[in-house]
């Protein structure tokens, strides 16, 4: 049994954590869990860090367990949020709560016994239990200066807060309260926003069941600048393929800074000591290698979605963006040509209009009706500076007639600049 709490210090995991939690950790097996609200159709990278405290938790020989809030959904956390979430009904908390539990079962070891991770629901407790025994059995422990003092209520009583999100703190401490008493679970973890929260539910195992339970938080991750992590430019990074592909989900993880890979590869994957030291000394020695990325970019792919979708992913990467050359491109076969090009953006061009096309420049303004370039003068510009390629092949004549050989007789490859790639569908 490898030792939790010092590996998570390691790691830069621990943000805050009750006395003794060490020394529990060492005199018994213990069953801690995470909460995560089913307030999407997908877990995004965000909540990453609070499912890896749950596979460190269970290689170090203790017991993991994932609370999905069927009933804490319908509320809504105010933690973090500067205004009042939008509440879902039932029927979409429960088709969210489906897609995140068949995510959780690929993430984690949910195999039956008891080193499986169980999946709860607080609908379960909560739909029986009435009103007026809540505010008697739950509100009657908890002060209300004691829930004011909150940072998440404290920081939205000027710009306001409903009733409704201000008990979520009940809801949730009352989960705590619950587990402990029922299924003898004594740790609760999470994000370090979660940290009221937690609190409130230690409270009312001291106050209700005279017990001693613990807690621990990991820090909110964020990028290089401050800024909230797991946004690109298209918005949050979803482990739903659907909805984040596995390209762009790898390229997520490559495109860190190297001060960002260097903190994130403890943080999302379960790499050694020894493992990370080799690496970042391989990183240092040749910094444009880029190994931390791409080790830290292979492994959360394999993870979240599969060693293949992560060698499709790099080999995709390394066809857009490496050393790959125009041989290289025509032979690929159509399906892998649109297997490694399947979320590149699309536009379909018949093959009249290209006929009728007079050039570069009027091949990626007005023929791709302004997808590509908006202006003449703009590709005119990117053409000049180098930056334009059609099939792997660098334009160097804004005039050039579009003569080109298509791919598989039906496409082009058009690259504009260093990252942005289109994809021409011939039809």
């Amino acid at each position: 049994m490898h030792t939790f709490m010092d590996d998570l210090q390691w790691r830069g995991m621990v943000d805050n954590a009750t006395p003794d939690i060490a020394l529990q950790l060492q005199r018994e097996v213990t069953t801690g869990y995470v909460g995560l609200d089913p307030t999407g159709p997908s877990l995004h990278v965000g909540n990453l860090a609070a499912i890896m405290l749950l596979k460190h938790l269970q290689r170090a020989g203790h017991q993991a367990r994932v609370l999905v809030g069927g009933a804490t959904g319908m509320i809504g956390d105010p933690s973090g949020k500067s205004a009042e979430r939008t509440l879902l009904d039932e029927e979409e908390l429960r088709y969210n709560q489906a897609c995140i539990g068949r995510q959780l079962e690929r993430l984690l070891d949910c195999s039956p016994g008891k080193h499986g991770v169980a999946i709860l629901n607080n609908l379960a407790w909560f739909k029986d239990l009435g009103l007026l025994a809540f505010l008697r059995e739950v509100g009657k422990h908890l002060p209300l200066n004691y829930m004011l003092a909150k940072d998440a209520v404290r920081s939205r009583l000027e710009r306001g807060i409903s009733f409704t999100e201000f008990a979520y703190q009940l809801l949730q401490g009352y989960d705590f309260y619950y587990l402990y008493t029922t299924a003898g679970i004594k740790l609760q973890m999470g994000g370090a926003d979660q940290w009221g929260n937690i609190m409130a539910g230690l409270e009312l195992i001291r106050r209700k069941a005279g017990g001693k339970a613990f807690a621990l938080t990991t820090p909110l991750i964020t990028k290089t600048d401050g800024s909230k992590f797991g946004k690109s430019e298209g918005g949050s990074i979803w482990l739903d393929p659907a909805m984040t592909s596995p390209y762009a989900f790898y390229q997520f993880w490559l495109n860190s800074t190297d001060e960002e890979a260097g903190r994130l590869v403890k943080v999302f994957t379960l790499l050694d000591k020894r493992e990370i030291d080799g690496l970042e000394q391989a990183h240092q020695s040749a910094p444009h290698q880029r190994v931390l990325q791409k080790a830290l970019a292979k492994e959360l792919t394999s993870m979240v979605h599969s060693a293949a979708a992560y060698t499709e992913a790099a080999r995709a990467t390394e066809l857009l963006f490496g050393r790959a050359t125009p041989a290289d491109l025509w032979k690929l076969s159509e399906q892998d040509l649109l297997a490694i090009l399947g979320n590149v953006p699309q536009i379909t061009m018949g093959r009249e209009q290209l006929a009728q096309v007079a050039h570069v420049l009027e091949l990626v303004t007005r023929g791709t009706q302004g997808t590509i370039f908006s202006s003449q003068g703009a590709a005119r510009r990117m053409i000049q500076e180098g930056g334009l390629y059609i099939n792997r092949v660098q334009v160097v004549d804004p005039y050039q007639r579009p003569d080109w050989a298509l791919l598989r007789e039906r496409y082009l490859l058009i690259q504009k600049g260093k990252k942005h790639h289109y994809l021409i569908r011939v039809a």
